[in-house]
């Protein structure tokens, strides 16, 4: 009895390593079994985030293309509007060129025009003191005839109105010409004008001298005087323009020229680098002429210089 207990605790111990032996390759066949699993699950996984990654990759690229379309469009657009507004600034270059020389053409007629009116006038006036003349002829009584043999001699009209005296010798003795007799005034300025059209600045420029000169209070003076400075302007002497410019401005502020002398000027002063002085002579010319030829150049210009002048409304 005594033998068989420790026989009995052999079989146990044998037993129980044996049943120890047996569990040990389940749970090792179970562990390698969850591996593989989350494994192939790590697999998936990374399957999953490539195919994302091509589609991101693929979706980044359409959108590149489409921003450098943008880029490209909007390059282009940049090139045509820059094209489109040298295209204007040469246009509006071209308009006011051919406006200027517009003006110059009216300004020449305007002023054939006034001298054909003021020698109108000047004719009318000769007419008139011909028939004035003519009157206090006829309205004189006729003189008395001597008779033959009277030592006396006929009596002689005296007064304002005779037309000559007589000498010790009893003959008509003529009046002394004048000392620095004026040149005519129409003469005078339409030769200057001739001259001016035809750029002989140097000859128009001492006829329009004479004009002020012997005429200054004439209306025509004023507008000679703006031919001088319209002589210096063609010749780029912008100074002595604006001096010109402004004695019309001044001196004559009545006469038909004096538009044009500001819209002149204001051209001079930005000839000379004085913008902001040259666009407030202009914003001037607008403000107090705006319906004249003048202040619709001016309108162009300022508008050539991106400043944006609206055109006047209607006149009611």
């Amino acid at each position: 009895m005594h033998n068989l207990r420790p026989l009995r605790n052999r079989l146990l111990a044998a037993a129980l390593l044996a049943s120890v032996f047996s569990v040990a390759p389940m749970r090792a066949h179970a562990a390698s079994k969850e591996i593989i699993e989350l494994q192939t699950q790590v697999q998936q996984l990374m399957d999953m985030m490539q195919r994302l990654q091509s589609t991101m990759d693929t979706r980044f690229g359409v959108i590149q293309h489409l921003v450098e379309q943008t880029a490209d469009n909007a390059n282009r657009m940049t090139t045509a509007v820059d094209a489109l507004q040298q295209k204007i600034a040469t246009q509006n270059e071209t308009i006011s060129g051919k406006v200027d020389a517009g003006v110059g053409q009216v300004q020449s007629v305007s002023d054939s025009v006034e001298e054909l009116k003021s020698r109108l006038d000047k004719l009318q006036k000769s007419v008139q003191d011909l028939q004035g003349q003519l009157q206090n002829m006829q309205a004189q009584p006729v003189p008395q005839q001597t008779a033959p043999g009277a030592t006396g001699s006929p009596t002689q009209p005296a007064g304002p109105g005779a037309t000559g005296a007589t000498g010790p010798t009893g003959a008509a003795t003529s009046p002394a010409p004048a000392a620095n007799q004026a040149p005519p005034l129409q003469d005078t300025f339409q030769a200057g004008v001739r001259d001016f059209n035809g750029a002989r600045y140097s000859v128009a420029q001492g006829e329009f001298q004479d004009v002020i000169q012997y005429y200054p209070q004439d209306d025509m003076a004023g507008t000679a005087q703006f031919y001088l400075g319209e002589i210096a302007y063609r010749t780029q002497d912008y100074p002595t323009a604006l001096k010109a410019y402004n004695m019309v401005l001044e001196s004559y502020p009545t006469n038909a020229k004096g538009p044009a002398a500001q819209l002149h000027k204001g051209f001079a002063l930005l000839q000379l680098a004085k913008k902001p002085a040259g666009i407030q002579e202009l914003r001037s010319l607008i403000q107090h002429h705006p319906q004249t030829p003048e202040a619709a150049q001016a309108r162009t210009k300022l508008n050539a210089l991106g400043i944006k002048i609206a055109a006047p409304g209607p006149t009611h």
